[in-house]
């Protein structure tokens, strides 16, 4: 079963994925910048071309439509991002605790700040 107010997110979360912006994404997916705003509130049921689309711009349209990931993670990440990951894998778990507590703080900042 799709849950139609999470695609929306999970679209939202694969635009910004790629670095792109509404009216970016939509002219790359043939839609206007206001028709990808109502497809990531879920005010608009995605069209079938639409979704076809997704997976020719870099999107995994089974993500956004299921929200399980069709691609293996470590192909969705940036280079700066598994970057982060290498360097992470060669510090001590010691070390790594502490990262992941930091981030843990700064993540929830960011919650409290959206509120």
């Amino acid at each position: 079963m799709i849950i139609a107010d999470r695609v929306g997110d999970r679209l939202r979360e694969e635009r910004e994925r790629l670095g792109l912006n509404q009216t970016e994404f939509g002219v790359r997916l043939g839609v206007s910048r206001g028709t990808q705003k109502n497809y990531e509130l879920g005010a608009s049921s995605l069209d079938l071309r639409y979704v076809s689309a997704l997976e020719e711009q870099g999107a995994d349209a089974a993500y956004i439509l299921t929200g399980r990931r069709s691609t293996p993670i470590g192909q969705l990440l940036s280079a700066a991002e598994e970057e982060l990951i290498t360097q992470y894998r060669s510090i001590t778990s010691f070390d790594q605790e502490a990262i992941r507590r930091f981030l843990q703080a700064m993540a929830d900042d960011a919650a409290r700040q959206k509120n």
